[in-house]
C-alpha cells in the first residue's frame, strides 16, 4: 500500500480546555437515551454465538472494528478468547467478505454507544477492549463527538479489561489519556506507537504515509 494519506489538521494545539469539566459532567449524569432495537438484536446474536463457542471465555471487544482485520488478527493472537469486532457500518463490515475469521471471532453491526451500554448493562466485563484509530473529530468544536468526550464514555470504567486506543493524531491520544486518568484513577500516559505488522488498513496506510502513530494503554481490571 502505497502512502498518501494527510496529516491531520487542527486549530487545536493542545488537549481541549473543556475536557475535564464535560467527562465530569458525564460522569455525574448517567446517559439514558434509549436504546435501539437492532442494537438489542445485534447483542443478543453475538452473546449467542460467544456462548456457543465456549461460555465464559475471556471476552475482546475490538470498538470499530471497520472491515475487520483487527479483529482477525486479535482473534489469532488469543486463540482461547472470543472476540467481538463491532462496527456501525453495513460497506465496511461487508467489504471484501468473506474474511477468514478464526471460530473464536465475530463481526457485528451495531452502534457501539448501544453496545457498550448493554455489555455493562448485563455485568459483562472485558479482557481487552480495543479502540483503534477512531474518527478524530479534530474541530475544536467536536469534543463531544470524540469518544472521550462523548457522554457514553464512563460505561468503559465498567466494563474493565486491559484498554488500548491508537490514532495517527497526539491530541486524541493525549486526551484520551487525560480521560482515562480522570475516569480510572490511575496515570495514564500517551506514547509514541510504531509497528512492522499492522492491525488495520488505516495503520497500514499511515504507516506508509510516514505518519507517527500514537497510543494510550490502561489496565481497568
Amino acid at each position: 500500500m502505497t502512502g498518501n494519506s494527510r496529516l491531520i489538521s487542527s486549530a487545536q494545539d493542545g488537549p481541549h480546555g473543556d475536557l475535564e469539566v464535560l467527562l465530569r459532567r458525564h460522569i455525574a449524569h448517567p446517559f439514558l437515551k434509549p436504546m435501539a432495537d437492532y442494537n438489542r438484536e445485534a447483542f443478543a446474536v453475538a452473546m449467542l454465538a460467544y456462548e456457543k463457542w465456549q461460555p465464559g471465555a475471556p471476552l475482546i471487544l475490538d470498538a470499530g472494528c471497520g472491515v475487520g482485520w483487527s479483529t482477525q488478527r486479535i482473534a489469532e493472537n488469543y486463540p482461547d478468547h472470543f472476540v467481538f469486532g463491532v462496527d456501525q457500518s453495513v460497506d465496511r463490515i461487508n467489504r471484501g467478505k468473506p474474511l477468514p475469521l478464526p471460530d473464536n471471532a465475530m463481526l457485528v453491526r451495531a452502534d457501539l454507544v448501544d453496545f457498550w451500554r448493554l455489555l455493562a448493562e448485563n455485568g459483562i466485563k472485558l479482557a481487552h477492549h480495543y479502540n483503534l484509530y477512531p474518527n478524530p473529530w479534530p474541530k475544536i468544536g467536536h469534543l463531544a463527538r470524540r469518544w472521550h468526550g462523548h457522554a457514553v464514555f464512563p460505561t468503559w470504567l465498567a466494563l474493565g479489561g486491559e484498554l488500548e486506543c491508537r490514532s495517527n493524531w497526539s491530541i486524541y491520544i493525549e486526551e484520551m489519556a487525560l480521560a482515562l486518568t480522570l475516569l480510572s484513577g490511575q496515570t495514564v500516559a500517551a506514547e509514541a506507537y510504531s509497528t512492522d505488522e499492522p492491525m488495520t488498513p488505516f495503520e497500514k496506510k499511515y504507516l506508509a504515509s510516514g505518519h507517527p502513530l500514537w497510543r494510550c494503554r490502561v489496565n481497568l481490571r
